[in-house]
């Protein structure tokens, strides 16, 4: 069935077949047929764009138009037929990676922000029931990642958004302490207070 929605469209003339944008298209959407790459069928993309960042040429974009509703049963049967298991989840906001963000994004507007380090989110068994309803939330690594990046990126969400309270959630390790670090810098650099409760993960270890 056709419905107006979200999704890509790649311009031909500027594709040069790279192959770049198909492996990041999770669903399998996108395929290179005849020295370009095509949209393999409507319903397999969710028109998120994850391809777009992978485009040297910048030739795929998100439009909004007449296009078959995106079909999760058919994703998963479509990637079952090539050995991968589809998984399907709901969260918050999209996307969670810090580095990725728009700091104009909608979600952003009058929350309570949720900032988590990346090993936080893989051990702290109860995060989404915890802490992160009706809240977004964002992930990265404050050791590894840039750190200048992130001040720059949080104060311009800072500005922007009317944060009502932000919830910094790392682990217990040394290498976490700077991501609160990071927030209380982006929001001197933004001029504003906002309340910002710090939550520490510990590791049982046995």
């Amino acid at each position: 069935m056709k419905v107006k929605r979200r999704i890509i469209e790649i311009d031909q003339k500027l594709c040069d077949g790279c192959g770049m944008c198909v492996p990041a298209c999770a669903e399998g959407a996108i395929e290179v047929v005849d020295g370009k790459a095509r949209l393999v069928s409507e319903k397999y993309c969710d028109g998120l764009g994850a391809c777009i960042g992978q485009c040297p040429k910048g030739a795929i974009r998100v439009v909004e138009k007449e296009a078959e509703d995106f079909d999760e049963e058919a994703v998963a049967e479509y990637l079952r037929k090539r050995g991968k298991r589809a998984v399907f989840a709901s969260p918050n906001n999209w996307p969670v990676q810090i580095r990725l963000v728009s700091p104009n994004a909608s979600f952003l507007k009058d929350s309570e922000l949720v900032v988590i380090s990346d090993c936080a989110v893989a051990v702290y068994d109860d995060l989404k029931n915890d802490l992160l309803k009706n809240r977004p939330f964002l992930i990265g690594c404050p050791k590894f990642d840039d750190a200048d990046m992130y001040v720059d990126k949080f104060s311009e969400i800072f500005k922007n958004n009317n944060i009502k309270k932000i919830v910094c959630v790392m682990m217990e390790v040394p290498c976490c302490s700077g991501l609160p670090m990071i927030l209380k810098k982006a929001m001197e650099i933004a001029d504003v207070q906002i309340p910002m409760e710090e939550v520490v993960v510990y590791v049982n270890r046995f």
